[in-house]
């Protein structure tokens, strides 16, 4: 392969990798936790919304706690194995050029 093909290429999925994380980033991982906590966190790691069950209000606030941050963590397992997927798919390695 030429020098001028194998700059192509690498632009080609430069940029493919550029709209995989566009996409990404508006994607929504929502996790539930026990029946009381929905977490919804935006593949840019931010978060969308938190909603805690009214009954689970009047229970062990920590317990409350803890799951809210279970969720936020899953959550951000889950973009960083979508980026992975991205990654592997397009570039042959689970570590990102720019991702």
């Amino acid at each position: 392969m030429n020098m001028q093909a194998m700059l192509m290429q690498a632009q080609k999925i430069q940029r493919e990798l550029q709209k995989a994380k566009a996409e990404l980033a508006s994607k929504e991982f929502v996790i539930e936790k026990g029946g009381a906590v929905k977490v919804t966190v935006l593949g840019n790691k931010s978060i969308k919304s938190v909603n805690i069950d009214d009954n689970a209000l009047k229970e062990d606030k920590e317990m409350v706690q803890d799951m809210i941050v279970l969720a936020i963590n899953e959550a951000h397992e889950q973009i960083k194995a979508a980026e992975e997927e991205i990654n592997l798919r397009l570039t042959g390695r689970k570590e990102g050029i720019g991702m």
